[in-house]
């Protein structure tokens, strides 16, 4: 018996764990590519941003920021755009910007931890429905039912379990493992973010940076 026509006799249960299975491969894909992203030349982009400082130039080290689009690159620019405020200030522009980027990095994880247990259970409750159709069919053949009967009945309503489990577990241990992904990104930006205060620290005991940041970019 092929897929599809397991996939037929499995019932109407059948449909939303595939839909389930489906959002859960769009998240993850999804996910892959921005957490790459993510973690990509992020000590080259350190270095270039010390050097934009150590210049004075606070401009170029913003225009950096923006070029490169990532979250550690988006907690530094607004850390950068309120250097002039005080450290108190730089503290609660990286604190702020800090919990939005960790947000965009966690978003739809929610869902696939959702699915991750929602699909077995989906898979339960068509089994449990096929079961009671199986004993439907022994009530109305009065008793009459063979063993054939019955373990057809009983393996077409399984069906739904194993393909619930099939789904559900793959897409545990995929948000798991993007779970921890993400806590590895947010150490990196914890180290990034202590290194560029305390480099903006010592440039304000040794004189204010340079006023060519005026023009700040939007």
């Amino acid at each position: 018996m092929d897929l599809l026509s397991m996939f037929i006799k499995g019932g109407f249960v059948m449909w939303p764990i595939l839909v389930c299975s489906v959002v859960a491969v769009a998240i993850i894909i999804e996910k892959l590519i921005v957490l790459k992203k993510s973690r990509q030349n992020i000590p080259a982009f350190v270095v270039k941003v010390r050097n934009y400082l150590k210049r004075k130039d606070v401009v170029g080290a913003i225009g950096l920021c923006m070029e490169e689009k990532t979250p550690i690159s988006g907690i530094v620019k607004k850390a950068l755009k309120k250097h002039k405020h005080g450290h108190q200030r730089v503290v609660e522009a990286i604190e702020s910007a800090g919990r939005l980027e960790i947000n965009k990095l966690e978003k739809g994880l929610s869902t696939l931890a959702t699915i991750a247990g929602a699909a077995p259970m989906l898979g339960f409750l068509g089994t449990v429905t096929g079961m009671i159709g199986a004993f439907m069919k022994v009530q109305e053949l009065q008793g009459a039912a063979g063993p054939a009967d019955l373990a057809g009945g009983i393996w077409e309503a399984l069906l739904t379990t194993a393909f619930g489990l099939f789904v559900g577990i793959p897409v545990l241990a995929v948000y798991n493992y993007l779970h921890g992904l993400i806590q590895k990104i947010v150490v990196d930006m914890e180290v990034v973010v202590t290194d560029i205060l305390d480099l903006l620290d010592e440039s304000g005991k040794d004189k204010t940076l340079e006023n060519s940041d005026d023009e700040i970019y939007v």
